[in-house]
């Protein structure tokens, strides 16, 4: 009796969530391992514009779920389709978008074009590195070899690149927002913080308000909203010893006049008490507290980004 095969069919990409976070990236890529296939798709060449910064990633499952972003989200189905046919060849890949791409029909809204490395994983000891290194607060980094169809993890450089023949991928801890305040202003930085994804830290005054010098780290912004120098005044002192990348005070400048005389009395360097950004936040001056939540996170955001560019 004659029997006729069903074809068999590839999976459909499906986006399985809409983050970019580096280590929820990572954590999917190894889930979909752990249940099968997994292959990490990385931004490794910009020509002209792009939506995403080098070293962007993607995730995709052997079912065909998929998140992250290698764009702005016009061609990152297109990528997860490249990745399932590797996974199926168990071979990496290197595909082009948009300029130089022979995909006539896919077209980068900003006419740039770019270059996506597709590592099928064999295993995920270096993912669960760097994964481990994010949640102690320490940077990592990943080699990725398309000679060698590989991925070490190895110490992390300032930003994204190749190095010879192979591309290097930094990972950074999240921003951790350490707020001390109890004004409305507080609580709506808080709430527009954590609504941002970042790690936030409140802090009353006083005492009570004192934060462990470990605690501000050089992923940490420090934010003092309060309206009495002498609340903000504990705080302030380590965040002044502290690594942080952003220190950030509630003030008018006459307020700030004040509080330089204080610091400056107390044996502070120039250089030190210059690290404050007084008034707080990249827009004012503001008069209610969700346009100043809104100034003050903009103006970190901006920090981290001339930090760690």
């Amino acid at each position: 009796m004659d029997q006729t095969l069903a074809p068999i069919t590839a999976p459909i990409p499906l986006r399985a969530s809409s983050t970019d976070d580096p280590a929820e990236l990572l954590r999917f890529a190894m889930d979909a391992h752990g249940l099968g296939a997994a292959a990490l798709a990385t931004l490794v060449d910009i020509r002209g514009g792009a939506a995403r910064a080098l070293g962007a990633h993607m995730a995709v499952a052997a079912d065909g779920r998929f998140c992250g972003y290698v764009s702005g989200g016009c061609v990152e189905a297109a990528v997860a389709s490249e990745a399932l046919l590797a996974m199926a060849e168990g071979r990496d890949r290197t595909v082009k978008f948009g300029d130089g791409s022979p995909f006539f029909d896919i077209v980068l809204p900003c006419g740039g074009g770019i270059t996506v490395a597709i590592h099928v994983l064999k295993d995920v000891g270096a993912l669960r590195h760097v994964l481990k290194r994010l949640e102690r607060r320490q940077a990592a980094g990943l080699a990725y070899s398309p000679v060698r169809q590989v991925l070490e993890a190895v110490d992390p450089l300032s930003r994204a690149c190749w190095l010879e023949r192979d591309f290097l991928s930094v990972y950074r801890p999240r921003t951790r927002v350490v707020l001390s305040g109890q004004t409305i202003e507080a609580q709506a930085v808080a709430r527009l913080a954590e609504a941002s994804g970042y790690d936030v830290i409140v802090r009353g005054q006083g005492e009570g308000g004192r934060v462990a010098a470990d605690m501000i780290d050089p992923f940490t912004a420090v934010v003092l909203l309060h309206h009495d120098l002498d609340a903000e005044a504990a705080i302030l002192e380590t965040a002044l010893a502290s690594p942080g990348f952003y220190i950030g005070a509630l003030g008018s400048t006459r307020t700030h006049h004040r509080r330089v005389e204080r610091l400056t009395a107390m044996g502070f360097r120039r250089d030190d008490i210059g690290r404050i950004k007084a008034p707080i936040g990249m827009f004012g001056p503001t008069r209610d507290a969700t346009s100043l939540a809104l100034s003050v996170l903009a103006d970190v955001a901006a920090a981290r980004l001339v930090a760690y560019a």
